[in-house]
C-alpha cells in the first residue's frame, strides 16, 4: 500500500478550516441576491473550453484547458501553472501542492506548488486502472478524498464510478453504475456527499457513515431540461460547490446557467454564468463572496471563459491550512 504525504497535509489544517466553516454558517441567514440583477463580468479568456476552476492560499485561482493549467489574478492577468495532459477537477492542500484530475494519464495527480508532477495521488482501484478522474472533493478531517471517474460512461453504458482515497493512499471503490458521473461536494460537516450525474440531469446524495462509506444512493434533484427555443443546448450538471448556508451551486452545462439548489434539492435560484457550456464554479475573492464560472463562451469548440459573479453571498471552501 502506498502512502502519501498529501493525507497529513489535507488533516493539518481540520481545526482552522472547521472552525472557518462555521463562522461562516452563522451568516446563513443572508439572502440570495436578484438573478436578474447579477451580471457575469468577463474576467477574460482561454483558447479552449476550460473548466476545474479552484483558488489557493493566496487567493490566486487555477482553471484546466486543453493540456494546460493556468494560474490566474483577480485582476484577470494570467500565467500558465502546469501542463499535464488533460487536466480537469482541482484541489489545492496545505503545503500548496496540487491534486489534479486527468484524463488522458488515468489518475488523480499530485503536483508541486510549482506545478511539477509527483507520485500519482491515484491511478488504480483494486488492480484495476482507472478511466478518466474527472473531478474531486477534500474530506479535511480524515485525511482523504473524493472523487468521480465516469470514464466513457453515458446513458447506454452506466460504468461511471465513485471512489476514495484513505489517508494511507489507497483508493476505495463507493458507488457504480452511474451514467457520467461529474461534480462531487463533500458538505463540511462530512455526513453528506452530492455528485452529479451529467447524462441523466440528476444530482445524487449520500450519507457519508465513515470515511469512503456511504448509505444508499438517493435522488436530491432532478435538474431543469434545455429550452432551445432561448439557445441553450444541452442540460448536463458539471462542477459545483457550496455557500455558507448549505446551498448547492450546479454549473448547468449547455444551459448557459449556474442553478442553485436548497439543501433539501429545491431550485432556489438560476444564474446567468456567461459561457454556455458552464461547467465549473467556485466562490473566491477577499471575502469569498464572488462566484467564478468556466466553460466555454459557445459550445466547446470556442474560447473558454472565465466569469465573475457578484453574489455577496458567502461561499464555502474546504481548503486546509497549514
Amino acid at each position: 500500500m502506498r502512502t502519501f504525504p498529501f493525507a497529513r497535509l489535507v488533516r493539518l489544517g481540520v481545526v482552522l478550516s472547521l472552525a472557518m466553516l462555521t463562522s461562516a454558517g452563522r451568516s446563513s441567514a443572508q439572502q440570495l441576491p436578484d438573478p436578474a440583477s447579477v451580471e457575469p463580468v468577463l474576467l477574460f479568456t482561454v483558447p479552449s473550453y476550460c473548466e476545474g476552476v479552484v483558488f489557493d492560499h493566496q487567493g490566486r485561482g487555477y482553471v484546466s484547458w486543453g493540456t494546460t493549467i493556468t494560474q490566474f489574478d483577480l485582476d484577470g492577468t494570467h500565467r500558465v501553472f502546469a501542463e499535464t495532459g488533460a487536466p480537469n477537477g482541482h484541489k489545492i492542500l496545505a503545503d500548496g501542492t496540487h491534486l489534479v484530475c486527468d484524463a488522458s494519464r488515468h489518475a488523480v495527480l499530485h503536483l508541486s506548488a510549482d506545478g511539477k508532477l509527483l507520485d500519482n495521488a491515484s491511478d488504480e482501484c483494486d488492480g484495476k486502472p482507472l478511466r478518466g478522474p474527472n473531478d474531486l472533493t477534500l474530506d479535511v478531517p480524515n485525511g482523504g478524498f473524493w472523487f468521480t471517474d465516469p470514464g466513457d460512461s453515458d446513458r447506454e453504458r452506466p460504468i461511471g464510478t465513485v471512489h476514495y482515497v484513505d489517508a494511507d493512499g489507497k483508493t476505495h471503490l463507493v458507488d457504480d453504475g452511474l451514467a457520467f458521473p461529474n461534480g462531487i461536494v463533500l458538505t463540511p460537516d462530512g455526513k453528506k456527499l452530492y455528485v452529479g450525474e451529467s447524462q441523466r440531469n440528476r444530482v445524487w446524495v449520500y450519507d457519508v457513515v465513515g470515511p469512503g462509506k456511504v448509505g444508499e444512493r438517493k435522488l436530491l434533484a432532478d435538474l431543469p431540461a434545455k429550452d432551445e427555443s432561448t439557445g441553450q443546448i444541452d442540460n448536463q450538471p458539471d462542477g459545483m460547490c457550496l455557500d455558507a448556508a448549505g446551498n448547492l451551486y450546479v454549473a448547468h452545462y449547455g444551459m448557459r446557467q449556474v442553478q442553485v439548489l436548497d439543501p433539501h434539492g429545491k431550485l432556489i435560484a438560476r444564474f446567468r454564468g456567461g459561457n454556455l457550456t458552464t461547467s465549473n464554479v467556485a466562490f473566491g475573492g477577499p471575502e469569498r463572496t464572488q462566484l467564478f464560472v468556466t466553460g466555454a463562451i459557445g459550445d466547446e469548440a470556442n474560447r473558454g471563459g472565465i466569469f465573475r459573479l457578484d453574489l455577496g453571498v458567502a461561499g464555502l471552501e474546504i481548503l486546509p491550512r497549514k
